[in-house]
C-alpha cells in the first residue's frame, strides 16, 4: 500500500519520459516459452510463435499477452526480475487475481496482443480517478495488472526509479457490486517494512487508493487489443 497527500487543484500533464524499447514479438513468444508461462497456461509452444508471426515477428511496439484467467497475476509475479531479485505480491494483496477487466473486454483465445502500451508519465501526480477520463478521451484503454507484468517480463527496465507505473485496467468487484478502492500498481521496493530487507531493488506487484496521486507512479494504457 501507499498512502499520499492529495494536493490540490488537478495537476496538468507533466511529460513523458522515454520508455524502454520492447523485443520483438517473436522474441517475446520465445521468452514465455523460457519462463514456462506456456506450461501453466496450457498453451502449446507452436501456438505463442504462430501468434507472433501473425502479427509480426519483428514488431517492437506491441505487447504478445496471454489472458489473465489462464495467467493469472500471482503465477506471473514471481517471473519478474530486476537484476537477481525476483518479483513479488505484497502480503495484503492475497485477492490479487480477483482484480479483473473492468471496462476492458477481451475477446478471442487465450492469446492477443496489446498495441501501443504506454507507461503513461504524464499521469504521474494524477489520481486514478482523474486519469481514466482523460485516457479514455484519447481513444485509449487502461492497462490491465497481468498486461503490466507481463511487460515487466519482457522489458524489465520499463520498472525503473521515479517512472513506474499503475494498472487501473483490473478492479476487484466486492459482494455488494461495488468497486475495491485499491487499484493495482507495479513499482521497486525499498525493502521496508513487510517486504523486508531481502526483497530491496525488487520488482514489486502492490496497490494504491482510487483516489491518490503519486509523483512516480504514471497509469499505463495500450492503444488497442486485438485478438489472435
Amino acid at each position: 500500500m501507499i498512502t499520499t497527500h492529495t494536493a490540490e487543484p488537478h495537476p496538468t500533464p507533466s511529460a513523458a519520459a522515454s520508455q524502454p524499447t520492447l523485443p520483438t514479438l517473436s522474441v517475446q513468444a520465445q521468452r514465455l516459452i523460457d519462463l514456462e508461462v506456456h506450461t501453466f497456461a496450457g498453451i502449446p509452444e507452436h501456438a505463442l510463435h504462430a501468434a507472433a508471426a501473425q502479427w509480426g515477428p519483428g514488431r517492437t511496439d506491441a505487447l504478445l499477452a496471454v489472458d489473465p484467467v489462464l495467467a493469472p497475476p500471482s503465477a506471473l509475479a514471481p517471473l519478474m526480475r530486476r537484476g537477481d531479485r525476483p518479483g513479488f505480491v505484497v502480503e495484503d494483496m492475497t485477492d490479487v487475481d480477483r482484480f479483473a477487466p473492468a471496462g476492458v473486454t477481451l475477446e478471442g483465445g487465450p492469446l492477443y496482443l496489446v498495441e501501443g502500451p504506454e507507461r503513461g508519465e504524464e499521469y504521474e501526480n494524477w489520481s486514478p480517478a482523474e486519469a481514466l477520463p482523460a485516457i479514455t478521451d484519447r481513444g485509449r484503454s487502461p492497462l490491465l495488472l497481468s498486461e503490466g507484468i507481463h511487460w515487466a517480463l519482457q522489458q524489465p527496465a520499463v520498472i525503473e526509479p521515479g517512472h513506474c507505473f499503475m494498472t487501473i485496467g483490473s478492479r476487484l468487484t466486492r459482494a455488494t457490486g461495488k468497486l475495491d478502492a485499491r487499484t493495482p500498481a507495479l513499482w521497486i521496493s525499498g525493502g521496508t517494512g513487510r517486504d523486508g530487507k531481502e526483497r530491496r531493488n525488487a520488482p514489486k506487484l502492490g496497490w494504491c487508493w482510487w483516489g491518490n496521486r503519486h509523483t512516480w507512479l504514471g497509469i499505463a494504457s495500450a492503444a488497442a487489443r486485438i485478438p489472435a
